[in-house]
């Protein structure tokens, strides 16, 4: 994937929906762009859902939440990224749980934030930084890393964990892993079940809290 051939802004400010509809077209000039400024407007603009959401979570009508859950059910392959002025944990992990693939804070520059969305290309999920150092924080195992017999991983998992969280995609993985994409997938869908995770996003923090990444 090279960037992005359509997006939705969901944010019910002109002035939030003007900043990051300048952001997504920094980093990616050729994206066509709609917007909504509510849960009921954004319902009727996924359909069809475009590739790229950036949602807010305070709506008028409802929650951001909404929005991401139902693309997590219906529409997986496409990347949902929060932006919001919350930065404590009480939206961001919900968020995370919903199927978030992204997190960024309304404080960045316009420049960061089209920086930070241009890692999609890479893998790299779009997370601000502090919201990086507090998922983080948060998975960090009070005393230890997990021993290997606590981990409830194969060691095949882990290498299929590894990978995706180095930003590979599915069938990247399989090729080198000499798998097959079919057997790859379904690895990936153990992790997630095993993890009680629904993002590459959720899943990259794991890997790194397992130790999985730099190796």
């Amino acid at each position: 994937m090279s960037g992005f051939a359509s997006a939705l802004i969901i944010d019910d400010l002109d002035h939030c929906r003007d900043w990051l509809g300048r952001a997504l077209l920094l980093a990616f000039p050729e994206v066509r762009i709609t917007f909504a400024d509510s849960v009921a407007s954004a319902f009727a603009a996924l359909d069809p859902p475009p590739p790229l959401v950036l949602c807010d979570l305070g709506l008028p009508d409802g929650s951001g939440l909404q929005i991401i859950e139902q693309l997590t059910r219906t529409s997986p392959q496409t990347l949902c990224v929060v932006t919001t002025v919350f930065d404590d944990d009480a939206h961001l992990f919900p968020s995370l749980r919903a199927g978030a693939h992204g997190y960024l804070l309304k404080d960045a520059s316009v420049a960061a934030i089209a920086e930070l969305l241009r890692g999609i290309d890479e893998g790299q999920p779009p997370l601000s930084p502090s919201i990086a150092r507090r998922v983080l924080r948060h998975f960090q195992a009070p005393l230890q890393a997990a021993t290997a017999d606590a981990d409830p991983l194969t060691a095949r998992e882990r290498d299929v964990l590894r990978l995706i969280a180095k930003g590979l995609t599915v069938a990247d993985a399989a090729n080198a892993l000499q798998l097959t994409r079919h057997t790859v997938a379904g690895y990936v869908k153990d992790i997630y079940r095993k993890l009680q995770i629904n993002s590459r996003a959720e899943a990259t923090l794991e890997a790194a809290r397992r130790g999985l990444i730099g190796r």
